[in-house]
């Protein structure tokens, strides 16, 4: 908060300045000040953490203060805010939701502009097609194009009734303060290409890039990045185009303001944990550009936006009526993580991790009799985030969305190591496998509690019930010859339910 103060105090004298030399000056003084209020990758909409941070109605009041000082207030998202999703998941009126309910809130709380993140494209073209049609904001990216099937590609779309609008590969923004002057701001923005869909089509990012930048120079006063990349892509681009004052970027989900050849590159925490304020003085006479970036934490001392608040409480609402069909109280503390848990999608899909060992291992004990170790494929785990602190049950629903159920196999040690040579050969995919009481030992066999697996053995292992079906392995199915067995639970047993199973588990440590 005292960040905030400070803010709010250096854009009041901002702004007790203008009004001293409009008072003195009725003309235009060449010199206007404006505020790019910047999020990144925010999957949810409410509170996290018992309420303690986050919010969107926050972030929504926190604009609405800064507006009514400086006008020429704006917002920005950086990428990554319609997947993955708890709510986003579910289905209302028998269509999947996909995040429909971001759109709403984005729109109540006065988004200006977003780009696209990979989270983007996982909704599927007609859902992504939806989303944008539905947004009373601005898109913007320079190297995504629409792939529509035999080398056709074009810009996304924006579906009006005065026709289809394309997404432009620039965006610009006109404002003008009090005394005339009048500036224009060119936006450039590209996204990481981490997430091949058929109906989307990357162009190399720094070519677009100079494409979109040739094109709005000459009509712009001041250009800015906003990017979906990683910082070293970031760092790349700061270094290929000095005339960016600022690039405001997503992806990696934890703040940083880093100094790149001569510019800085800012992104926020995930899911509005904080945002960044920039605060910019741009004299046209002189050129000269002054830029004031501060992190703001969003958290329980901010007041929401009754507008923004009442479209949160109306989506959680629906989500809080689904959660409570499989646990009695959502928002229960289960767990203290003193080490955070790791669910960010790098990991989940290509190393072994303390959130995936705790979901197989409370699968394999999800059972009466419990099964001798657990496999997950990586790509279940959707919150793309680390989990630290109080651990709700709420948080488990958003580390396994998809829900499920827990199957306990009894398979032969030849379709284990199979199974799990192909995890390991998948490593980076989605088909990656998180284990419990599995390993390869120092020669590189795999060992099921500490004993080599005997080919011709039969284990009972716990697996997801998607794992059976053969998508992410092709010869993991029921009827697999070496599937000697299979025990699915009735939906009301702990393993009726893989996020019941691992809210238990985790209760009884």
């Amino acid at each position: 908060m005292r960040k905030l103060g400070f803010l709010f105090l250096l854009i009041t004298l901002v702004a007790c300045r203008g009004t001293k030399d409009i008072a003195s000056t009725p003309k235009d003084d060449g010199q206007i000040s404006f505020v790019i209020i910047q999020l990144n990758d925010v999957y949810e909409i409410a509170p996290l953490g018992g309420g303690k941070y986050g919010g969107m109605a926050r972030v929504a009041h926190i604009k609405d203060s800064i507006q009514a000082i400086n006008p020429n207030t704006y917002m920005v998202m950086a990428g990554d805010f319609l997947n993955p999703s708890l709510i986003g998941t579910m289905k209302l009126d028998g269509e999947r939701i996909n995040g429909k309910q971001m759109i709403e809130v984005m729109n109540a709380m006065g988004m200006d502009l977003t780009t696209f993140g990979n989270h983007e494209f996982d909704v599927g073209r007609e859902a992504l097609q939806k989303r944008i049609n539905e947004s009373e904001f601005a898109w913007t990216v320079a190297n995504v194009l629409e792939d529509r099937g035999e080398g056709n590609t074009a810009p996304f779309k924006v579906n009006r009734d005065i026709g289809n609008i394309p997404v432009k590969p620039y965006h610009i923004w006109s404002m003008s303060d009090a005394d005339g002057t009048r500036l224009k701001i060119g936006f450039v923005s590209v996204c990481i290409d981490s997430n091949p869909q058929d109906f989307v089509k990357y162009q190399e990012v720094i070519p677009s890039m100079e494409k979109a930048l040739s094109t709005v120079k000459p009509l712009s006063d001041l250009q800015l990045g906003l990017t979906h990349l990683t910082i070293a892509q970031d760092k790349r681009v700061a270094a290929r185009f000095p005339e960016l004052k600022l690039i405001m970027g997503g992806h990696e989900h934890n703040n940083m303001l880093v100094p790149a050849s001569g510019i800085n590159i800012a992104k926020a925490d995930a899911n509005a944990k904080t945002i960044y304020v920039h605060s910019f003085t741009y004299n046209k006479t002189t050129d000269q550009l002054q830029i004031d970036s501060q992190l703001v934490p969003v958290d329980d001392k901010i007041a929401s936006a009754a507008d923004t608040q009442a479209v949160v409480d109306k989506w959680q609402e629906i989500l809080e009526a689904k959660l409570k069909e499989v646990v009695a109280d959502p928002y229960e503390v289960i767990y203290k993580a003193t080490t955070p848990l790791d669910g960010t999608d790098s990991a989940s899909r290509g190393v072994q991790t303390n959130l995936g060992g705790i979901i197989t291992e409370a699968m394999a004990k999800s059972f009466e009799q419990p099964a001798q170790a657990g496999l997950v494929n990586g790509g279940s785990i959707r919150i793309d985030d680390q989990i630290a602190g109080d651990v709700t049950s709420l948080d488990i629903f958003r580390v396994l969305p998809f829900g499920g159920y827990v199957v306990k196999v009894d398979m032969t040690g030849a379709l284990l190591v199979k199974t799990l040579d192909y995890g390991k050969s998948k490593n980076g995919t989605g088909a990656y496998l998180q284990r419990y009481n599995l390993d390869q030992n120092q020669a590189g066999d795999w060992v099921i509690g500490g004993a080599e697996i005997d080919p011709e053995g039969v284990y009972k292992i716990a697996l997801s019930d998607f794992l059976l079906l053969g998508y992410d392995i092709p010869f993991l199915k029921e009827d697999n010859p070496e599937i000697l067995g299979i025990y699915k639970p009735d939906q009301n047993e702990t393993a009726g339910d893989v996020r019941r199973a691992v809210i238990n588990f985790i209760k009884s440590k």
